[in-house]
């Protein structure tokens, strides 16, 4: 085999990473499928350039995120528990009341990462997701280009 044939694989680095906005619509979607394509881009999976140990990944801001859709009885069904560390401490909270309270955009925060790596890499991604609950954001600056997911 000569030296002309054989082709390296070539993996990404941290400086030569080139990131996108992209702003994503939550209204009607399904919660679970919107996560797994939010978690994929975050990852820099979209990208010819995927490498699994750099964060290659965009940022992504989610816009209506408490108009976002749970399906079959998920509302009143999925809880997410909480503990303080002390004897009897544990909390939990079910989707429907964490969408009807002040902070709507933790349900989908929430999925996201767990779908993420459980490491630093994985937090270093989530700190790429902007979520808001209503229609406005702040990010206008950074031109998001709409995506359908």
């Amino acid at each position: 085999m000569s030296a002309a044939a054989h082709k390296a694989t070539r993996s990404a680095r941290p400086a030569e990473v080139q990131r996108h906005w992209w702003l994503v619509d939550a209204e009607d979607r399904v919660l679970g499928r919107l996560a797994a394509r939010i978690a994929s881009v975050l990852r820099g999976k979209h990208k010819p350039s995927f490498t699994p140990h750099v964060d290659a990944g965009d940022f992504v801001v989610v816009v209506n995120a408490e108009k976002v859709r749970l399906t079959g009885r998920k509302l009143e069904q999925k809880t997410y528990y909480r503990h303080s560390g002390w004897p009897g401490g544990l909390k939990q909270i079910s989707a429907g009341r964490i969408l009807s309270g002040p902070h709507p955009d933790r349900v989908l925060r929430n999925a996201v990462r767990g779908m993420l790596p459980k490491n630093a890499l994985g937090r270093k991604m989530l700190g790429k997701l902007k979520v808001y609950a209503g229609p406005e954001h702040p990010h206008q600056a950074q031109q998001p280009e709409a995506i359908s997911l």
